[in-house]
């Protein structure tokens, strides 16, 4: 029995790999000589790195850049030689998993370390980036990394601003002349929303971020003033492209500021490892994902994992900590069904700590109940 797990990071809880491995476990409890194929997946968020790695030869390079609240990190990106290709997680130095609860303020974070990230890969010799779009701790618009890599915003009094989401709204001019960059660069986005608006960065995610409702309003209308100046000074109207809500605005940002495009991170990634072949002769496909719910049709892996698996008739289960009350739109999409992470009433913080042998056990449920009618060894 040949089984493909492909599940997505458990975000703030366990990495893909880690999933993969636990899920591995629960599987080889009831199909001991079952044919297992892990492939950690992702969106673009958490997990891009450790993706790639397992189909393409790359070389790790860390370096040091401001981290989300200032405060140095050691952020790594991966360099594929042979194509000139630089991948980078936004996350690693601008990611909400770096700061302590305390320290979660999308008023007061700054996306400057992933532009520090891009330039020391230019630096090396990058002719194209693959920039991860997720698990961020901002909400400035990409403001950040574009001042990293040149670009000024600067008040009505001519005074320079700092990156960071509070002062969106106060951007007066955007000077983009100190500014070369010839790298193509791609964002990968594991959602469609809108920069701003109900739908948009701030209303959707900054409250996942410590922003109280009050600071909602705020980034929100900073936002919406910051796509205006866009469109006043670069003449580019990001406001409703899918995808530029993405990390805080750094859709918008990568498009707006560096002339670059936006992808859905999770086909991408899918069709660089060459998962239809490794679907191919697959009887099952196991994914997982911390949640799965509406949000999920808008860009995340597992959905993206199903709809391949469909495409080539294999079945695929998911599990998830929290499952939407409505599942049919997930079934549309591919998702044969869906089972939860708890088998009985779980805090969140005790579920999260206890995701591994959760994952563990949920997987062997979901075999015996697959294995059922076919293997007496299974009851």
């Amino acid at each position: 029995m040949k089984i493909i797990i492909a599940p997505n990071a458990l975000k703030g809880s366990l990495r893909a790999d880690d999933a993969a491995a636990a899920m591995a476990d629960g599987v080889r409890r009831i199909v001991p000589d079952a044919a297992l194929h892990c492939i950690p997946v992702s969106d673009g968020g958490d997990g891009l790195l450790t993706m790639l790695r397992t189909s393409m030869v790359l070389e790790d390079i860390v370096v040091r850049v401001r981290g989300p609240r200032g405060a140095p990190v050691d952020a790594t990106f991966c360099f594929d030689r042979a194509t000139g290709t630089a991948v980078i997680e936004m996350a690693q130095a601008a990611g909400y998993v770096l700061l302590a609860p305390a320290q979660r303020d999308p008023t007061q974070t700054s996306s400057y370390g992933v532009g520090q990230i891009i330039r020391a890969a230019i630096e090396h010799g990058a002719r194209r980036v693959l920039l991860g779009l997720g698990g961020s701790a901002t909400c400035d618009g990409g403001i950040g990394m574009a001042a990293a890599l040149g670009v000024r915003f600067t008040d009505q009094n001519g005074k320079e601003l700092e990156p960071i989401g509070a002062f969106l709204g106060q951007i007066a001019h955007i000077d983009v002349s100190n500014m070369a960059l010839a790298t193509r660069i791609i964002g990968l986005c594991d959602v469609d929303n809108p920069l701003h608006g109900i739908r948009g960065a701030a209303y959707v995610f900054a409250p996942q971020k410590g922003a109280t409702a009050a600071q909602v309003q705020l980034l929100d209308a900073g936002l919406a003033h910051l796509a205006a100046q866009i469109v006043r000074d670069l003449q580019i109207d990001v406001a409703a492209m899918p995808g530029a809500g993405a990390a805080g605005g750094l859709g918008a940002g990568v498009c707006a500021f560096l002339h670059g495009t936006l992808q859905p991170g999770a086909d991408t990634l899918l069709e660089m490892i060459h998962f239809d072949a490794l679907l191919a002769g697959a009887d099952l496909v196991l994914t997982a994902e911390g949640c799965l719910d509406a949000q999920s049709l808008g860009g995340k892996a597992p959905v993206a994992v199903a709809r391949w698996a469909r495409a080539c008739g294999i079945p695929c289960i998911a599990i998830a900590g929290v499952l939407a009350d409505d599942l049919a739109p997930l079934h549309a999409a591919g998702i044969t069904a869906a089972f939860s992470l708890c088998r009985r009433p779980l805090s969140h913080a005790d579920a999260m700590r206890h995701a591994a042998p959760l994952l563990r056990a949920a997987t062997e449920q979901v075999m015996r109940t697959v294995l059922m009618p076919h293997s007496p060894d299974a009851a």
